[in-house]
């Protein structure tokens, strides 16, 4: 007997991962529906390379009753009207927005670093799924903070088009092929040209000068691995259409040599490690799409600070950072809350 498993936002690119990872790793769901908005309902969303395809369906008219697990990745303003719903019948919501990401009654998970706090779940029946950046982050984070305890962290990360949404990517084909055919450049989604260019802003601007997406690192790492740890982020758009990347300074407790750094993330859950000191020696973007592991590289001291160490780390954004994660969070559930058979 396996899940009844909602993925709601099934036409978007996070959806569409959602759909094919479920696929893919197998999740035993007996039955599954997609949702989306009206303007989709019809169309045919494929399982996977399973062969099998599913109708999207309307999700103002769903009934979540009777429904065990929804996948969420619609956004904050229709996770706000529907993740209650969902919710309130009984289906445990994984939310890939940033609605319910820092309410203290809702678990914020990333499995491979703080298992222990999906149990919370019952309160209100949601878990969060953190921002992309961070989760691949703390992935890389939490075996050298279980080693030698993390005090500060400075990440300037490089973060790619499709952290936008599909019109992120549009915006950066259209662009390139505008400048190279010499057509005037459409600037829509980004606030400057993103073809052959870096915009460091993403998300809106708050009071300290810092921008929001730099605010939700700082707040999920606290939340998902340590309150003590201080952070500062500068947060970049780049011209990459799949995958971030992140430049990473730690500051420990006690000293955390690179070479024991690299043992300890060579068995890390989640972590690849791709690191020799040689020309492509190292991970880039382009590795990273379409797997599932968080890659780190570049590992050495930094001896500018007592106790330092720096990094390189890469991971899909669409798949560790978003869809991935979901799925992984309803594995947990399913195994600690949710057994069936």
């Amino acid at each position: 007997m396996g899940y009844r498993v909602v993925v709601a936002g099934a036409t978007g690119n996070v959806g569409r991962e959602m759909v094919n990872i479920l696929a893919d790793r197998q999740f035993p769901f007996d039955e599954i529906a997609l949702l989306a908005s009206s303007r989709s309902v019809g169309e045919e969303i494929e399982l996977g390379d399973s062969g099998r395809t599913a109708k999207i369906q309307n999700i103002e008219h769903f009934d979540p009753t009777g429904w065990d697990i929804a996948l969420f990745a619609i956004g904050s303003d229709a996770t706000k009207v529907y993740a209650p719903k969902f919710a309130a019948a009984g289906c445990v919501v994984i939310d890939n927005s940033s609605l319910y990401r820092m309410d203290p009654d809702v678990p914020l998970i990333v499995p491979e670093v703080n298992p222990d706090a999906i149990d919370g779940y019952r309160v209100k029946n949601i878990i969060a799924n953190p921002n992309c950046s961070t989760a691949q982050l703390v992935v890389a984070l939490k075996p050298l903070h279980d080693a030698a305890t993390i005090t500060r962290v400075v990440v300037a990360t490089y973060q790619s088009v499709s952290g936008a949404g599909k019109a992120g990517m549009d915006e950066l084909f259209n662009q390139t092929r505008q400048i190279f055919v010499g057509d005037q450049k459409d600037i829509s989604k980004f606030t400057k040209q993103i073809a052959f260019n870096l915009i460091p802003h993403i998300d809106s601007f708050l009071d300290d000068g810092s921008t929001k997406e730099e605010w939700k690192m700082m707040v999920e790492t606290k939340k998902i691995l340590d309150p003590k740890i201080k952070l500062h982020a500068t947060c970049v758009r780049v011209p990459v259409f799949v995958g971030h990347s992140e430049a990473v300074n730690v500051e420990f407790e006690r000293e955390l040599g690179a070479e024991e750094a690299q043992a300890i993330l060579r068995e890390a859950p989640g972590v690849m490690l791709v690191d020799k000191r040689e020309d492509g020696g190292y991970a880039t973007p382009i590795e990273a799409a379409g797997d599932d592991a968080t890659f780190v590289s570049r590992v050495r001291d930094d001896p500018t600070v007592e106790n330092g160490l720096a990094f390189w780390c890469v991971s899909d954004n669409l798949r560790k950072g978003a869809a991935l994660n979901a799925v992984q969070i309803a594995e947990l559930l399913g195994r600690r809350h949710l057994k069936k058979g």
